[in-house]
């Protein structure tokens, strides 16, 4: 099932990037939470590989560091915006501030040597779910149609809380073994 839903999100997500810039559907943020779903997919899967190796390789720091270039620019596009008076910008922001936070653990990842043992699980289990965030917020917001900031972020809160649920529940499994 994992599988399949893998290839399902990218699937998905590579044909939202060009429909993103057709004629009447031009939208830079649903192009850019494409790129993001990817990440979050190929991050999440490439994690699943920290079970029997310990040093990330030049794949993971690819896929890490685009999306460390794609954050930085939804957020400089999110100030950007904002000076201009468009306050929708702000999700430029949220979702930038989002991306950059887990490229940056990503890295302290890659570099602790001390993780701990079920490491790889939880990074695997946080980008998975955040993913299924992300597609859940595409279809409200391109699906039904639903463009409220509340539409936008309320996923994500739930996703959260659910990702921080199942994080504690694994550092609390590797405790006990």
């Amino acid at each position: 099932m994992g599988k399949l839903f893998s290839i399902a999100m990218i699937s998905s997500s590579l044909i939202s990037i060009p429909i993103s810039w057709m004629p009447n559907h031009e939208n830079l943020f649903l192009f850019l939470i494409g790129l993001f779903t990817i990440y979050l997919v190929l991050a999440g899967n490439r994690a699943l590989t920290f079970k029997s190796k310990v040093k990330a390789d030049w794949r993971d720091k690819i896929i890490s560091g685009s999306m460390l270039i794609f954050s930085a620019a939804m957020i400089l596009i999110g100030f950007y915006g904002i000076l201009k008076g468009s306050y929708f910008n702000i999700l430029f922001l949220f979702f930038g501030g989002f991306g950059l936070f887990l490229t940056l653990q990503d890295f302290q990842f890659y570099n602790n040597s001390a993780k701990p043992k079920n490491a790889w699980v939880i990074a695997h289990i946080g980008k998975m779910i955040g993913a299924l965030i992300a597609s859940i917020t595409a279809f409200i917001i391109a699906g039904i149609g639903i463009g409220s900031l509340l539409a936008w972020t309320l996923p994500t809160v739930i996703g959260t809380l659910y990702i921080i649920y199942w994080i504690r529940k694994m550092k609390n499994v590797s405790r006990l073994s």
